[in-house]
């Protein structure tokens, strides 16, 4: 069976964490590294947006200062995602990979598999829906707030009809990057806070819409479920649903050489956060 890596890294900042992401990206791409499958956790709890949202009109930049959060522009699509009571994977894998469908959205499919073996192997009653109708479409998706899990995918995994995990994808330098956020608890209310409106009440209609179409690990849990057991869980689930061995280990000293210089030269500046 091939061989993929895997890596759990500790809690990072946001600049360092989209500049790792994007480290192991381009070492990838030179062939100095092979596939990655990586897990991590956020410090502090950040507010990620998508690559394509224009900050200061989507974001309450006033709100997200007094919170205390991080902020980061990440380098995939989708809308903001807080990084906070959850675990965010990421996939980086050559696009000609023998097992990636050249469609963007089979690609996802096969990556999500992953996704989905974990939440089962949690005891989750998981399945993947295709969004291939308008009618499902319609049915996880919202009138459209700024929050990621409001944003409809090609594939989405759900769990007692919601959506239970936000993931986006970038294709660079012939390299697949895929990340989500797999949400172990939410804090909706906060989330919300740091989006802009433009009332209250359409603010508290996207909200319930929010709560009606998406839903956490430990909400649809019979018992709780800790970070630990996540990755537990999750690790053999990409290893199976992927069709690889997993094989444990760290960052090169290349890697985080070029992900320190990424996050000090991109990911932590406003010229890359707040641009659009």
């Amino acid at each position: 069976m091939e061989q993929w890596r895997y890596i759990v890294t500790e809690a990072m900042s946001p600049a360092m964490n989209m500049a790792v992401d994007e480290a192991i990206l381009q070492l990838h791409s030179e062939g100095k590294v092979p596939p990655t499958v990586r897990f991590y956790t956020w410090k502090p709890a950040t507010l990620s947006i998508g690559y394509f949202q224009k900050a200061v009109k989507e974001i309450n930049m006033e709100a997200l200062h007094e919170s205390g959060l991080g902020f980061v522009r990440r380098a995939t699509g989708g809308r903001a995602v807080l990084h906070d009571k959850e675990l965010t994977y990421s996939v980086i894998v050559s696009e000609d990979h023998p097992k990636m469908p050249s469609s963007v959205t089979e690609a996802y499919k096969i990556i999500s598999l992953g996704l989905l073996h974990g939440f089962q192997n949690l005891g989750l009653k998981a399945e993947m829906v295709s969004l291939a109708s308008e009618e499902e479409k319609e049915k996880y998706s919202s009138p459209g707030s700024s929050a990621c899990f409001d944003s409809p995918s090609w594939y989405e995994l759900v769990v007692e009809g919601k959506k239970v995990a936000g993931s986006a994808q970038t294709r660079q330098k012939g390299v697949i990057l895929q990340h989500g956020s797999i949400l172990l608890d939410m804090d909706v209310e906060l989330l919300f806070s740091l989006l802009n409106f433009p009332s209250e009440r359409v603010k508290e209609r996207m909200m319930d819409s929010f709560r009606q179409k998406a839903v956490t690990i430990n909400e649809v849990s019979p018992r709780p479920i800790g970070l630990q057991e996540a990755i537990a869980a999750f690790g053999p689930g990409f290893a199976s649903g992927l069709e690889v061995e997993l094989v444990s280990t760290e960052l090169t000293a290349e890697e985080l050489a070029l992900a320190e210089e990424l996050a000090r030269t991109r990911y932590s500046t406003d010229e890359w956060n707040l641009r659009r």
